[in-house]
């Protein structure tokens, strides 16, 4: 192949790469946010199990080693996380309709 249409096809594939995406939709921010916050709970999961396994760990050698239990300057506890519970998007639900109030039962206008 000679160089300069190779040059031009590799411009045109260059070219091509650098198109832009349409900006995301609503739902796509919600499903985004979402999913960063389920990743952020795991994160904070896999760290209070890496405390807990480190603290087996110090314990068993400050058991056979004979240094008589915890050493002098105790490392806080391990914070537990607790169960994965959804952020709620402060606006409105993704996926709910709009809806009218509701008058109250017994006024009549």
């Amino acid at each position: 192949m000679n160089k300069p249409v190779f040059a031009l096809l590799l411009l045109a594939a260059c070219g091509a790469a650098q198109a832009k995406l349409p900006a995301p939709t609503d739902e796509q921010k919600a499903a985004a946010a979402a999913v960063k916050d389920k990743q952020a709970w795991s994160d904070k999961v896999a760290a209070y199990k890496l405390c807990q396994a480190q603290d087996r760990v110090a314990a068993h050698y400050f058991k056979t080693k004979g240094s008589g239990g915890k050493p002098a300057s105790a490392m806080p506890a391990c914070a537990d996380p607790g169960p994965y519970v959804a952020q709620v998007a402060a606006t409105k639900e993704v996926g709910v309709a709009d809806s009218k109030p509701v008058p109250e039962a017994g006024k009549t206008k």
